[in-house]
């Protein structure tokens, strides 16, 4: 399968993750804007508008796919870096983990997929052939 391919797939997926975490409370997409619905929902809506983007030109789906990966990489590392360098008061008063299960899923999923789609998108975009 083509990253093009892999990457209108993972986008399609959001619709998924959006009926997971506002349907049934699970966030395995955005963990790290856990406290502000209303950013999350934001992201569903910029990703979903990506998905229509690389179904209304394919051609984008590389440049599209890398930049967000990109935005998702960063997001990641520092929600995960500052939850785990810079614990707060409440982790000590309360005696509750530093990460949670599901941020730990988010991480992997999240992560794997814009690792995946950054590294195709930059493939792409420079040319190389697979």
């Amino acid at each position: 399968m083509r990253a093009q391919h892999v990457l209108i797939v993972y986008y399609a997926a959001t619709a998924l993750f959006l009926l997971l975490d506002f349907g049934l409370g699970v966030n395995v997409r955005l963990a790290f804007l856990e406290p502000w619905p209303g950013l999350r929902a934001g992201y569903y809506g910029f990703c979903l508008a990506l998905l229509v983007a690389m179904l209304w030109r394919p051609g984008w789906s590389a440049a599209l796919g890398t930049v967000e990966s990109l935005g998702t990489l960063v997001a990641l590392i520092l929600g995960m870096g500052v939850r785990v360098m810079v614990p707060n008061d409440a982790i000590f008063e309360e005696n509750v983990p530093f990460v949670t299960s599901q941020e730990i899923v988010n991480f992997v999923i999240a992560g794997f997929a814009a690792y995946v789609a950054w590294m195709e998108g930059m493939k792409q975009l420079k040319g190389d052939k697979y």
